[in-house]
């Protein structure tokens, strides 16, 4: 018999009224080669369990035996079952079919509309606007029985869109959901749907809201959600571990300002602000820029004007708006001659570091007002440093200068508390950024807590009176030497 079946090239293979196919399969299923795994379904494949393949297959298994059926409710937004197997469906009839590790859940409705898409096969599925309005219908099961999902998670849905597209953007949705209900008879759905929205763009009063992330939308406090989670896990682990401390060494004005000197210089350099040690002491000692270096220069300048001062080095933030008021002042001070990079205000358009993309700059006031409660909860000196200085490091609130102020950040919060203050060095500016990088994509702060503390030890021995000295100490510490040069070295004194 001719094979008509390429079974080597598929995973799954349907039952036919054409009799040459119907033969077909029979002999391979007698010889061995095919066996039936649900109705109207056979597989090649004896060494994985029904409910995988089915799985793996669902919607070219959906296109197919159920011609024009329609993915609709939450299975239009979630694009796979719920954590019980089921998956909903609008079609010709209303029926429960089970298949391994599947429940369809058919539902007699209106076929696919110009707009849905057309998704398997044979398979559609609803659009969005379709779908937020098939959402907004009354369920009677709840959970993962329920064929809708939540208020708070169709909330959290439409102040993404806003997020990705603009109040416009919701606003195109909104009348492009308009004319789907007229047409499929679902005004009430829709007179739901106009409700959250009008109250995510803050036009009417938002008491209906539910979502703390749609809260904060109309209230005018949007925030980054994928950013929490990032906040939490290094919370916990800071909430987690006991901490030393490190009484400050550097406690007359002289040695404070010759560490602070090291500190600014240091900040900079790993920045790419990038000077000799005597053209930066000539710079801090005169107060004059180089005249073929001047935006440079001021930074330098800007962050020692910072960092030297024992006043301003003591001010922590009470809550989130006084946050942002110190974020924009410090930010003023150190960047105050690049005025294209707009000094004491946030960003107004995005900013990324290579593969790393930062939060969205219509987002940052309010990610850094939640991430601040992570703060707030925190006791310990050294945590606390630590954690603002990644919550600024990870929001980067600022079009330029967001290292060096998270790093001024982190040590206000150990000068208010008569802690040692901490220096990145050039030659442990790689484990820093790697460290960041470590937290930021892979969710590990563990790294992140270790360099951070071995920063500090090093820190806690660099004191002193005389510059001259603190200077050999550093360059016996190997701290102005490039990473690939050398290691560094903690010397007790």
């Amino acid at each position: 018999m001719e094979n008509i079946l390429p079974i080597h090239l598929q995973e799954v293979v349907f039952s036919s009224s054409e009799p040459k196919v119907s033969k077909q399969i029979s002999k391979l299923e007698k010889a061995g080669k095919l066996r039936k795994i649900a109705p109207r379904i056979y597989t090649p494949n004896f060494t994985v369990s029904p409910e995988t393949i089915i799985r793996r297959n669902l919607f070219a298994i959906l296109g197919k035996l159920y011609p024009g059926a329609l993915l609709s409710h939450r299975s239009a937004l979630e694009f796979k079952p719920t954590s019980e197997g089921h998956i909903f469906l609008t079609y010709t009839y209303t029926k429960k079919i089970n298949l391994p590790g599947i429940i369809l859940r058919f539902m007699e409705g209106h076929a696919a509309i110009e707009g849905d898409n057309r998704f398997s096969g044979e398979l559609f599925a609803s659009q969005t606007e379709r779908a937020l309005l098939e959402n907004l219908q009354v369920s009677r099961q709840i959970g993962p029985l329920s064929k809708t999902l939540t208020l708070p998670e169709i909330e959290e849905r439409l102040e993404s869109i806003i997020r990705v597209n603009g109040e416009e953007g919701l606003n195109d949705l909104r009348d492009k959901a308009k004319e789907i209900a007229d047409k499929l008879n679902m005004k009430s759905e829709f007179e739901k749907l106009n409700k959250l929205i009008s109250a995510l763009l803050a036009t009417h009063p938002s008491k209906i809201l539910s979502s703390p992330l749609a809260v904060a939308r109309a209230f005018g406090n949007p925030y980054d959600p994928a950013r929490l989670p990032l906040f939490e896990k290094l919370f916990v682990a800071l909430k987690q571990q006991e901490f030393t401390n490190r009484p400050e060494k550097n406690t007359s004005n002289r040695s404070f300002r010759n560490f602070a000197f090291f500190e600014a210089y240091f900040s900079n350099y790993i920045e790419g602000t990038e000077f000799e040690v005597e053209e930066a002491r000539h710079i801090i000692e005169t107060g004059t820029p180089m005249p073929t270096r001047n935006e440079d220069s001021h930074d330098v300048l800007g962050t020692y004007e910072l960092v030297s001062n024992k006043t301003e080095m003591s001010i922590t933030p009470a809550d989130p708006g006084q946050m942002l008021e110190i974020l924009l002042y410090r930010h003023q001070v150190l960047l105050s001659a690049r005025t294209s990079k707009k000094p004491g205000q946030f960003k107004d358009k995005n900013n990324r570091a290579g593969e790393t993309h930062f939060v969205d700059h219509t987002l940052v006031k309010g990610t850094l007002t939640k991430g601040f409660d992570y703060y707030q909860a925190l006791t310990h000196p050294f945590a606390k440093a630590i954690y603002i200085m990644f919550l600024v490091s990870e929001v980067h609130p600022f079009l330029d200068g967001n290292g060096r102020i998270a790093r001024v950040m982190m040590n206000a919060e150990l000068v208010k508390q008569g802690q040692t203050k901490i220096i990145i060095p050039t030659v442990y500016r790689d484990d820093y950024v790697g460290a960041l990088r470590r937290l930021t994509r892979q969710n590990d702060p563990s790294a992140f807590i270790r360099m951070m503390e071995r920063a500090w030890e090093f820190s806690a021995t660099v004191f002193g009176e005389d510059m001259d000295a603190m200077e050999k100490h550093l360059e016996a510490s190997n701290a102005f030497k490039e990473h690939d040069k050398a290691m560094l070295k903690i010397i007790s004194s």
